[in-house]
């Protein structure tokens, strides 16, 4: 694994699609991050044999034995910290943090969401977008704040939705433009050019109002 100079964590919870498509980027030189470890919360997520696989370290602790969210989170972050870490990434974390995680990483953690936020917070997007008959989905990185899919929105796709198909196949169109925003607003803020200030997203010193916004033509699933 090629080392970049932002220290990475990457929190995944299942297959690690979005993963891959870290680890593909960083091993071509796309993008220049260090991939620290990854980190799950079940013990038998695809995602860690993909690290382990790409040499990438790997940590893991059940949520289940613990009383509460925070409990948990700070045990999370006291591994998550023998990395040092400057930059989180959740890939498919399919936990709610906790006011106290999010304070404690305030501005180092990315998130990315299947919508065109502030538009489908929450699940089922892709299914509720075709049921309200939009013309456009896609999906949104942003930085995690302690609302709910409500961060400071960075970097968004977008792509002209399909009358005909089902939420599957949108789903798997949506997912293919994840594989290539999330890498690159990760590597904006490996370099420096992304910070978090005042609340607000800022991209090369000027403060975000808006997210950019790329569209995609046909684009081919992971």
């Amino acid at each position: 694994m090629s080392k970049g100079r932002c220290k990475t964590a990457i929190l995944i919870s299942g297959s690690g699609s979005n993963l891959q498509s870290f680890i593909d980027r960083v091993d071509s030189g796309e993008i220049d991050l260090e991939l620290a470890v990854v980190f799950s919360n079940r013990p038998d997520a695809y995602g860690l044999q993909r690290a382990q696989q790409a040499g990438i370290a790997t940590a893991c602790i059940e949520h289940a034995p613990f009383a509460d969210r925070e409990t948990f989170d700070r045990a999370v972050a006291a591994k998550l910290d023998e990395w040092q870490p400057e930059l989180l990434i959740l890939a498919g974390f399919m936990r709610i943090l906790s006011p106290w995680f999010v304070k404690h990483y305030e501005g180092r953690v990315l998130n990315i969401h299947p919508a065109l936020l502030p538009a489908y917070p929450g699940l089922d997007t892709h299914q509720r977008v075709l049921d309200a008959g939009e013309t456009w989905h896609g999906s949104s990185v942003h930085f995690v704040t302690e609302e709910l899919d409500g961060g400071p929105c960075i970097l968004q796709g977008k792509l002209a939705v399909d009358r005909q198909e089902t939420a599957e196949q949108l789903c798997a169109r949506v997912q293919a433009i994840e594989h290539q925003i999330y890498p690159q607003a990760a590597d904006w803020f490996g370099k420096g050019r992304l910070q978090f200030k005042d609340g607000c997203a800022w991209l090369d010193g000027n403060r975000l109002d808006k997210p950019v916004v790329q569209a995609f033509g046909n684009v081919t699933p992971f």
